[in-house]
């Protein structure tokens, strides 16, 4: 089969595309013959920052496609049928194989891009919000990278209970597109103090939750703009570099921190419910994800280039 890989970490540039062996059929797999792949955040910080388990590795959490073929304890699938796969690597190629427990059924007739989109996205942000974070509708969330793809799903499900949303983006053109999603208030991060203009928007008394989706310097304003006794969510670090927390600094603000990582839970029935909500609320329209760009899979180097640069609005997709 086709796929891309890499043998050590780096940028873009150390993934080679090419021939590999296809996945192996063990009892409990689900083999997808990949139509859609999305890119997801941690796609690029694996790259990055953990060293591969082994050589060649392939890389890619999800993709959505046709099942191909079933282990034979698999009983919730069967060849022919649209799934979204995940798994901790493995999606940028033309078949991925996935645990059953990791397969989630596609709508019928649902665009196979959107559904490639919508777990780790959407899922993620509806744990950070709810799951962990409590949110309820008298609350205020920042968002950290409002406009892309955990972003926007953010700003839309915390909307959609009627909470108070700031989000912040890199221009004013990208904070007016994410305003039709939901959004109440806007900061450019470029220009503007976070923590001043969250304090502005508060009356002084900060913001109940922070959802941090990308990491490096600005941490220091987000604790800043967060309320005593808060709730900070450490999502993604979509700068690429990896901020850390003080002890004495989270006592003095007394602040909640918690890790986000959803896919130790995919596997569980408690999210298989949640996406399926998730599944049929994006089919429906209810919910939406914008796709920046789609990509060939042999052009992943510089899909995973323009991720990592050029700030899409989104998620970006690539086809075998």
């Amino acid at each position: 089969m086709k796929a891309v890989w890499y043998t050590e970490n780096g940028g873009p540039e150390v993934m080679t595309w090419g021939e590999q062996p296809e996945p192996e059929l063990g009892p409990k797999t689900v083999l997808i013959r990949v139509e859609v792949i999305s890119i997801e955040g941690g796609d690029l910080l694996n790259r990055i920052h953990t060293p591969p388990s082994r050589t060649p590795f392939i890389p890619g959490y999800q993709a959505a496609g046709t099942v191909e073929a079933v282990g034979a304890e698999v009983s919730r699938f069967a060849p022919g049928d649209k799934v979204v796969g995940f798994n901790w690597n493995g999606s940028h190629a033309e078949l991925f194989a996935v645990p059953e427990t990791y397969a989630y059924p596609v709508p019928e007739g649902m665009d196979m891009a959107l559904a490639a989109v919508v777990p780790i996205a959407f899922g993620t942000a509806y744990d950070a919000l709810f799951t962990y974070g409590g949110l309820t509708a008298d609350e205020t969330v920042l968002v950290q990278g409002a406009a892309g793809g955990v972003g926007l799903a953010a700003v839309q499900l915390a909307a959609r209970v009627g909470a108070t949303v700031i989000g912040t983006a890199s221009s004013p053109d990208r904070l007016a597109r994410v305003e039709a999603f939901g959004l109440t208030h806007g900061i450019d991060y470029r220009r503007e103090d976070i923590a001043a203009r969250c304090k502005e928007i508060t009356a002084r008394k900060g913001v109940d939750i922070v959802l941090d989706l990308a990491g490096g310097k600005g941490k220091d304003a987000l604790v800043e703009a967060l309320r005593g006794h808060g709730r900070y969510a450490v999502v993604g670090a979509a700068e690429g570099s990896l901020p850390s927390f003080g002890f004495f600094e989270l006592i003095r603000k007394a602040m909640q921190v918690t890790g986000i990582s959803f896919g130790r839970d995919m596997h569980t029935p408690r999210v298989h419910a949640l996406l399926a909500d998730l599944f049929a609320r994006v089919h429906a329209g209810d919910l939406v994800m914008p796709i920046e760009r789609e990509f060939a899979l042999a052009d992943a180097v510089e899909a995973h280039r323009f991720v990592a640069e050029g700030h899409p609005f989104g998620r970006v997709v690539m086809r075998p």
